[in-house]
């Protein structure tokens, strides 16, 4: 493991976050499904999306990046000639289980043991509704085998552990035969990254329509051929927007400010504690300020969570984030683990069912923090060593990789000492 110290200090300059890694997911499933020649450009390349080249290669697409663009020849698929190994991206996981679903012949789906305790039961229990046969490890866990052929159909899901249960289902609808119907049973957690599933599925040509209890999808349709090109990801932008708010100015370029990513709400959270955000463009400065605690519902955004923590030691006073459930699903059990990296650096957390409660002291000591090889609790530790007295180590800094490979370079190029 890659061990690496940050220590803080008044930060200045501009970045650019890297392109979006749920869109490039998304695009390059999307292209491998279209009977067709698709270009993806400004793509993320990073380990998650790794994993789902290696995913739509194994099903028959013929993939080829030139800097950061893919070239993908989709269509006429099959199915894979052995297990796939989704390393450690379960938005690779869940999606391709769902597609695979669409093959009469057997097809495992695997990962690293990170993944392996991520949940997949109730997809599992969604797609055994259509006729697809399924089997995993005890309690719904990778590795799983789904052998169809989906019939397609009415579905019911529950909707309070992953939105991209949803995903899986709706991005597999235009290639069967009759048309689907999607029931989501309870509150559907990460609802953004639904509709940008929607609005990305139109794009390729799908019809598609409904919001956050039922969707509708016309089966028989496929995909067509698109060329498309992946905005600045929100999520990434999110660490050093609040390195701005905590320890000086920073400019993040290339944003949409008009992007259905429900992390670009970073803008207003910063505004409402009380730091300073100028927004020109594409363009978001966030300068520091004096910070006021606040409460906040985490469940449209849980991708924040570990760095608005982090923000909430920043102020002096009580404050809540609540609303993500969902977290106790990622990488780590993201809760448990932003937690415990607060208490690591000094400062005072408690772990609540769906977030947590802190009590900031607008400073914080230092120490050491295990990532858990989740790379947005190290990006999260790196940006708290600006309001840390002493230096911030991580023990696995190269997993920052899996979305913001040029994190630690940016942070230095910003003023961050990092060793």
């Amino acid at each position: 493991m890659t061990v690496m110290t940050f220590t803080g200090g008044t930060l200045r300059g501009t970045v650019s976050p890297p392109p979006s890694k749920s869109y490039t997911h998304r695009a390059l499933f999307l292209s491998a499904l279209a009977n067709g020649r698709s270009t993806v450009t400004n793509a993320l390349l990073s380990e998650d999306t790794k994993a789902t080249v290696f995913a739509v290669q194994s099903m028959g697409a013929k993939v080829d990046l030139h800097g950061s663009t893919f070239v993908i020849d989709g269509g006429g698929l099959h199915a894979p000639a052995g297990p796939v190994n989704t390393l450690n991206s379960g938005t690779t996981m869940r999606i391709f289980t769902g597609l695979a679903s669409q093959f009469r012949q057997p097809v495992t789906i695997d990962g690293d043991d990170s993944l392996r305790k991520r949940p997949m039961q109730d997809l599992l229990d969604a797609l055994r509704q259509t006729g697809v046969r399924c089997s995993s490890a005890p309690g719904g866990r990778p590795p799983v085998t789904v052998c169809g052929p989906n019939s397609g159909g009415r579905v019911k899901i529950k909707g309070d552990i992953s939105s991209q249960f949803i995903t899986s289902l709706l991005l597999t609808a235009p290639l069967l035969t009759k048309d689907s119907v999607i029931e989501v049973e309870g509150k559907l957690v990460s609802a953004p990254y639904v509709n940008v599933t929607l609005a990305m599925m139109r794009l390729y040509g799908a019809n598609a329509d409904g919001h956050d209890q039922r969707f509708h999808v016309c089966g028989g349709t496929g995909y067509r051929p698109h060329d498309f090109r992946v905005p600045a990801d929100w999520s990434s932008a999110a660490f050093p927007l609040v390195a701005g708010a905590l320890g000086g100015e920073v400019t993040v370029e290339g944003l949409d400010l008009q992007d259905p990513q429900g992390d670009r709400q970073i803008t207003r959270i910063l505004q409402e504690m009380g730091a300073g955000v100028k927004t020109d463009g594409g363009r978001v400065t966030v300068t520091s300020a004096p910070l006021r605690p606040v409460s906040l519902d985490l469940g449209t955004m849980p991708d924040l969570f570990p760095v608005a923590a982090v923000l909430m030691c920043g102020t002096k006073g009580i404050s809540t984030l609540y609303g993500a459930p969902q977290l106790h699903f990622k990488e780590s059990d993201r809760i448990a683990s932003t937690v415990a990296m607060i208490k690591a650096l000094g400062g005072r957390a408690k772990a609540t069912e769906d977030g947590c409660i802190i009590e900031g002291t607008g400073r914080l000591t230092g120490g050491h923090v295990v990532t858990l090889g989740d790379h947005r609790i190290m990006m999260a530790a790196a940006v708290a060593s600006l309001i840390c007295s002493g230096p911030v180590s991580v023990d696995n800094a190269a997993c920052c990789a899996v979305s913001y490979p040029d994190f630690p370079a940016q942070m230095r190029e910003l003023g961050m000492r990092v060793e």
